[in-house]
């Protein structure tokens, strides 16, 4: 069984699907509270990845096993597509592996913090194969998650 195969298996059995949005606090150490039904969808390794959001000042969070699947198809590029070495270079220099403590919570780097303008409040959005850390504000700015185009964008992935 290839690693693609793994992946979709444990997305059947519903490792890995995010769902819901949550709102939480950081505490005064800067940690974050991941809900426990997210912990238990992430599978092993218990580890996850956190990027700024390539649109918007958001980050984008991945389970071990889903950034493997991305990683995959970022290694189909040539050493000479110089496109796909920029995009890697920026991304995982700007990038962090983190893993959660005992009680569930996430240390994110300073930089990642100031990027998507996480100070107290973070509202977590489930996004199925990810989840999204915004600041309310700005999601409230982005739109929040509204429903309008919701027909055009189901076209478009093809739901």
């Amino acid at each position: 069984m290839d690693l693609e195969d793994t992946i979709l298996e444990n997305e059947i059995r519903g490792q890995g699907v995010f769902v819901s949005n949550y709102t939480h606090s950081l505490d005064p150490k800067k940690r974050l509270t991941i809900p426990s039904g997210w912990r238990a969808q992430v599978g092993t390794p218990k580890s996850l990845y956190v990027l700024p959001d390539v649109d918007h000042k958001c980050l984008c969070v991945f389970p071990a096993a889903e950034m493997a699947h991305r990683i995959v198809k970022m290694r189909n590029h040539s050493i000479a597509d110089n496109k796909a070495r920029h995009f890697a270079r920026i991304l995982g220099s700007q990038s962090d592996l983190v893993s959660w403590d005992a009680q569930g919570r996430i240390r994110i780097k300073d930089e990642l913090l100031e990027f998507a303008e996480l100070h107290d409040q973070v509202t977590m959005v489930g996004a199925f194969d990810r989840f999204e850390l915004w600041n309310p504000d700005n999601l409230r700015g982005e739109g929040g998650i509204d429903r309008s185009g919701i027909q055009e964008a189901a076209r478009y992935v093809g739901f």
